[in-house]
This record gives structure tokens, C-alpha cells and sequence, in this order.
């Protein structure tokens, strides 16, 4: 069952299971939106098809908290947000190696296409995001991101390019070793309700399980 965090007549707040789609794609796996429409559909006794608006996304292995819009006006007015970077994303991520010092990234980030994956080009879409070093441990750094661009896979490569690649990183990280689950969560997410112009901020606790259980500072 879907961790619902919040909802009333306009929004759907949850966590998004780490390895789980948010949407359809051609391996035909179970994704979020459609368990999210069938649990509308249930609870509210709708007849037909149900709306559920998607304003922003988390890759497939990434687990987090994700707003939904329950209405048009709503998915509206949260995608405008989205395009103004006035929805606000802050993940918590484990990068290999002593990180020392926060930072703040620019890069400009090319999607291929064929490969599913994003790198460093100039032809690329610019790229930004701050970042706060929150602890040292075991050659791992713990650290704090706040994203003001939504690239494909943006953290991931921008973290990879800067000689830290995340631990668990299947894509990025030519250190990776199978099984190992990447360290990425969508930690918090604040936002302007679309109705009631109140700012709203949802807060999730990182994942009880190694590399981020080896850290103290959590907050």
C-alpha cells in the first residue's frame, strides 16, 4: 500500500517506493499513477476513469515524497510552480569519497536518448544545484541537495562529474557493485497550495538502511 501523506480536494501527497515507476513505460511494470487513480477511483467510488495530474517525476530508483493534482486547475497552477522553480525539491544523497566543503553546481546535461542516461555537454540544457555537506564517514559523504533544475538524472551526473559519484549508482559510478541500492531520496518538498495560496512543506525520514543508517546528522 502507498504511503498517502496528505490529501484534500485538490492535491494527493505520497511516498513514491524506491524501484517503482511513476509512471507506465514498455516494460509494462507496476507504476505509481496508475495504483494512485485506482486508489481514487476506490476510495471516492468514481465511476470511469479518474484524473490524477503528474507535475514532476523521481527516476525509477529514487523514493520520495511526490505531489500529485487531483484536478486540471490544480495540475495546472503546481506545473507553473514546477516551471518557475517555486516548487521546492530537497534530497538527501550518500556520494562516494571525503566531500569536504558545500558547493554549487552548473553544468549544462545532454539526454541520450538510445541510452537512457545524461552527460556533460555544452550542447546540453543548463544545470543547477546547491549542496550542503553534512557528514564524513567511511569514505561516504552525506549530503543535502536543493535542486533549482530538473534535469534527467541531474544529481546523479553532476555528482558523477564532480568525482563523486552516489553510492549504488547503477549508471554513474564504474564502482557500482550489483545490489547495492542507490543512496537518493526526496527528503522534503514545499510548495504554494493551488487553491488556498498557503505554503505547504512535506517532510519524509530518510530510509532505515545502509549507507544512510551509518550517519548521525539526518536533518
Amino acid at each position: 500500500m502507498i504511503n498517502i501523506l496528505y490529501e484534500d480536494n485538490h492535491l494527493l501527497i505520497v511516498e513514491k517506493p524506491v524501484n517503482m515507476l511513476v509512471q507506465e513505460d514498455n516494460t509494462k511494470d507496476v507504476d505509481l499513477l496508475t495504483l494512485l487513480k485506482k486508489y481514487r477511483k476506490e476510495k471516492e467510488n468514481k465511476p470511469g476513469n479518474v484524473y490524477l495530474g503528474l507535475v514532476h517525476r523521481l527516476d525509477r530508483v529514487v523514493g520520495g515524497v511526490m505531489v500529485f493534482a487531483k484536478t486540471s486547475k490544480a495540475a495546472g497552477r503546481l506545473s507553473e510552480q514546477v516551471r518557475k522553480n517555486e516548487l521546492k525539491k530537497t534530497y538527501y544523497a550518500v556520494v562516494c569519497g571525503n566531500l569536504k566543503q558545500s558547493g554549487h553546481l552548473e553544468n549544462y546535461l545532454l539526454k541520450n536518448e538510445k541510452t537512457n542516461t545524461s552527460f556533460v555537454s555544452k550542447e546540453g540544457k543548463l544545470s543547477i544545484l546547491d549542496y550542503e555537506v553534512l557528514e564524513n564517514k567511511n569514505n561516504l559523504t552525506l549530503v543535502k541537495i536543493s535542486l533549482q533544475t530538473g534535469r534527467h538524472h541531474q544529481i546523479r551526473v553532476q555528482f558523477s562529474s564532480l568525482g563523486y559519484p552516489l553510492y549504488g549508482d547503477a549508471k554513474y559510478n564504474k564502482n557500482y557493485q550489483k545490489g547495492e541500492q542507490i543512496a537518493l531520496f526526496a527528503k522534503s518538498l514545499t510548495f504554494m497550495h493551488p487553491t488556498t495560496k498557503e505554503e505547504m512543506t512535506f517532510t519524509l525520514d530518510l530510509p532505515k538502511r545502509y549507507p544512510y543508517t551509518i550517519f548521525d546528522n539526518k536533518k
